[in-house]
């Protein structure tokens, strides 16, 4: 008798932690979904393609987890839809190149951030633009007029400058970018609105390499990734370089994180964990960034 009631439980937990398990993996999201940032895209898309690549099936990260394809899909419509996708619940992270609004964050139960790399907007020039070798820098008056378009030649910036139309290139407003600069160089002023408006941080900067006339606000990985066809100026004396980023002098700087408003789940953990890798940094170094240590 007491051998039979032993094989009934041993029945009983054989089907039970089946089912068990089985309801687990039903339960389960192979996919993670981040939206926002079009310059924090291309690295965490870069990191999500080497995760992938190296592990394929989440069982692989770690033994808990079932034996289901791992999926990383990354959007870039702005840091303003990264925060929308996070209050509509429509992606798994949200990715900004801002800092988060008190009002966004407020909205927010269990907001939690993670800060990635340090990034800075630098007021670059079409390398073969004349201003590059009379003038390597420009104040913030100077800057104000030549985007709110008080200055429509470049002969209004220097005397000796050749009067040909001034090309203003910016992010669309849903960008991060767009509201950095606003809040850094323009203060009440506006941008002209025959500034043309870029989709992502990458079309801006191919903007500028295409138009000699051109100028607009590039982020620091941009222009690193595209030094031979961009001039850098500096802002206020200061140059846009790693140390004057990582010490506050140069002005115009800005985070790239991505935000969550719920506790992780562990297939998401050991991504993050990823990302914040001696991998996933050098991968942010490579683009061009600063990577948080």
């Amino acid at each position: 008798m007491k051998n039979l009631i032993i094989l009934f439980l041993s029945i009983i937990c054989l089907y039970g932690c089946g089912d068990n398990k089985k309801s687990s993996s039903e339960d389960f999201k192979s996919e993670i979904s981040f939206d926002g940032s079009s310059s924090l895209a291309p690295i965490i898309a870069s990191i999500g393609n080497k995760f992938m690549k190296e592990y394929g099936t989440w069982d692989k990260v770690n033994f808990n987890l079932p034996n289901e394809k791992i999926s990383i899909f990354v959007a870039s419509a702005g840091s303003g839809a990264g925060v929308k996708s996070i209050l509509d619940n429509t992606a798994n992270f949200g990715m900004l190149a801002r800092k988060i609004r008190d009002s966004e964050k407020e909205k927010m139960k269990n907001y939690k951030e993670f800060m990635v790399a340090y990034d800075a907007l630098t007021v670059s020039v079409n390398s073969k633009n004349p201003i590059v070798k009379i003038k390597d820098n420009l104040d913030t008056k100077t800057i104000r007029n030549i985007f709110s378009g008080e200055y429509k030649f470049w002969s209004d910036v220097d005397v000796s400058l050749p009067k040909k139309e001034i090309v203003v290139i910016i992010r669309d407003l849903s960008g991060g970018a767009y509201e950095v600069f606003q809040e850094s160089i323009m203060g009440d002023t506006q941008i002209s609105a025959n500034a043309i408006q870029s989709p992502s941080m990458g079309a801006l900067g191919t903007k500028i390499a295409e138009n000699e006339n051109a100028i607009g606000y590039a982020s620091y990985g941009v222009y690193n990734q595209n030094k031979d066809k961009l001039f850098a100026l500096k802002v206020d004396g200061i140059e846009p370089t790693k140390e004057n980023i990582l010490n506050g002098s140069y002005k115009i700087q800005r985070p790239l994180m991505f935000i969550k408003n719920s506790e992780l789940s562990e297939n998401e953990n050991e991504f993050v964990n990823y990302i914040f890798s001696d991998l996933g940094k050098q991968i942010v170094n490579e683009n061009g960034y600063i990577a948080v240590e």
